[in-house]
């Protein structure tokens, strides 16, 4: 383990050429990834042509000979039966190997004479383009299950939709709390020291400022592959739902839900002036609230029976702030806000779906809850599905401070961050482990490392394969002194100080040798 760093120095960390080797198969299990997407899809005459102008004579020259002339068929490769770039398209597999084999020079191999650097350029140049074309042409996408919000979903969406200055209910889930708001994407750079706090180790973590009396719902279980968004785990049972009436009640009956905590306070809740037409007041104010809530434009009838219920509240004598509080509650429960799904574009075909759809997508995403009224007015123009319109709200949206939420949810669950709360080493042979007490444990600031670096990484635009291999890396006082086994140092289950530092041996760096994923993967006496 981490802890017995000394034995990881000299035993088990990956070389160099080992971290060559994963950072290859990570490239090529993007590639293949990228071709599995884009398989039927139509190909241009220039496309069509380079095959026999380019693409064949390359692989009967210098790749036949092995896979697939006279009926060699090495690696079970045959590239002789292949007679257009459609074919290639249609065996993603193959044509991952392909991209994958030339662009890291592992054919030819050392046995047969070298490609040409100048054609293995125009090759490689060829085939990404191919694939960079087949995304542009792709006219399916893939639709995903039904499913409703995960509990960090429904935390930030309801935050976002009220404008709340507080959470909803306290997230142990959210692994890293963060201290000096570090976390400035606009600026693409993490400052060299940041201050955070383990919460799952660290019991003062949870206590943070959440909307009192307001009950979250049970944490949703990680799925196989280790992530809480998996649409056949995020059903909605009768009793579930019942719970969900009573939280989006509790919500906005709470004392803490006021006009000092809400946004949107003044614009909804607060009562209009007595010369007021109050039910086109409550029209309009409903209008907006909804389509936020629901992630398109309110339909008039669903939009009609909410103001009705609003105005017959109002009329058997609650106040218009209680009355629209029930219409919110109301929507809270809504299965259109609790659930997520694609909706085709009226009066096409349902391969496809429509702006709103995919600003959702985009929103849940990177932010974790619903778009923002930029994103739903650019759906709303048709624009938002437009190349350059596109990028340009994913590149505004990667700036924002919700990208946070991305960070807080998909790198622990990715890496499992979580199975390093069950690690235990012997207290008897490696008693520095533990701090303090049995429940605070080194392992609060094994876990920080590598969400750090995967932050640094997507704020300062770096290359994914430093997730691998980095030249950096942040460690707090008492985690660089395993790696420099020296005497550890105490840190407690407080704010814990990380410094950014250069990692100068090549054994370490990225996640795969760092000590959460080290000590995750080590037994109770045994260190990796």
């Amino acid at each position: 383990m981490i802890y017995e760093r000394s034995k990881i120095c000299r035993q088990t960390r990956c070389s160099a050429s080992a971290r060559h080797d994963a950072a290859s198969m990570a490239a090529g299990l993007l590639l293949l990834f990228l071709s599995q997407m884009f398989v039927g899809t139509r190909l241009t005459a220039e496309e069509e042509n380079s095959f026999d102008t380019l693409l064949a004579p390359a692989f009967r020259r210098n790749c036949v000979r092995c896979h697939g002339k006279d009926g060699v068929v090495k690696g079970e490769v045959n590239l002789l039966a292949l007679k257009s770039t459609s074919d290639l398209l249609q065996d993603s597999d193959l044509l991952g190997r392909v991209i994958e084999a030339i662009d890291l020079d592992e054919m030819p191999p050392p046995s047969e004479p070298t490609l040409n650097p100048r054609l293995r350029e125009r090759l490689l140049r060829e085939l990404k383009k191919i694939l960079h074309n087949a995304v542009s042409q792709t006219a399916e996408l893939a639709r995903a299950p039904i499913r409703r919000l995960n509990r960090f979903q429904y935390n930030n969406a309801v935050q976002d939709l009220f404008g709340l200055k507080v959470l909803v209910f306290p997230l142990p889930e959210r692994m890293m709390r963060e201290y000096g708001d570090y976390f400035q994407p606009a600026s693409r750079k993490v400052p060299d020291q940041v201050k955070v706090g383990s919460r799952p180790l660290g019991k003062s973590q949870l206590i943070e400022p959440s909307l009192g009396g307001v009950v979250a719902f049970p944490q949703d279980l990680r799925a196989e592959h280790g992530f809480d968004t998996q649409g056949d785990h995020l059903s909605l049972s009768p009793l579930l739902m019942e719970s969900f009436l009573a939280l989006s009640r509790s919500i906005v009956d709470s004392n803490d839900f006021n006009r000092k905590s809400c946004g949107i306070w003044d614009e909804f809740f607060a009562t209009p002036s007595q010369h007021s037409n109050l039910p086109i007041v409550v029209k309009k104010r409903l209008r907006r609230f909804l389509s936020r809530a629901f992630r398109r434009p309110v339909e008039d009838e669903l939009l009609t029976r909410y103001v009705a219920h609003v105005l017959r509240r109002m009329k058997a004598g609650d106040s218009f702030t209680a009355g629209m509080k029930a219409a919110a509650s109301a929507a809270l429960a809504s299965p259109r806000f609790l659930y997520l799904y694609d909706e085709a574009p009226k009066g096409e075909s349902r391969t496809g779906f429509d702006e709103y759809a995919l600003a959702t997508r985009l929103s849940f995403f990177l932010w974790g809850s619903i778009p923002d009224e930029e994103l739903l007015s650019v759906a709303s123009e048709g624009h938002l599905s437009q190349r350059d319109t596109l990028r340009k709200q994913v590149d505004r949206m990667l700036l924002h401070r919700h990208l946070k939420r991305f960070c807080d949810s998909f790198p622990a669950q990715w890496l499992q961050l979580d199975r390093i709360i069950s690690a235990v080493p012997d207290p008897n042979k490696y008693a520095d482990f533990y701090l303090y007490a049995a429940q605070y444990r080194a392992s609060m600031h094994m876990m920080l490392e590598p969400l750090l670096l995967f932050e640094t990484i997507l704020i300062e635009d770096r290359s994914i394969l430093e997730l691998i291999d980095s030249d950096f890396t942040f460690r707090s006082k008492r985690l660089q002194s395993w790696y420099e086994r020296t005497d550890a140092k105490r840190g407690g289950p407080g704010v814990i100080e990380f410094d950014r530092m250069a990692v100068t041996d090549r054994r370490e760096g990225g996640v795969i040798t760092s000590a959460a994923v080290l000590t995750m993967t080590s037994g109770p006496t045994e260190s990796k």
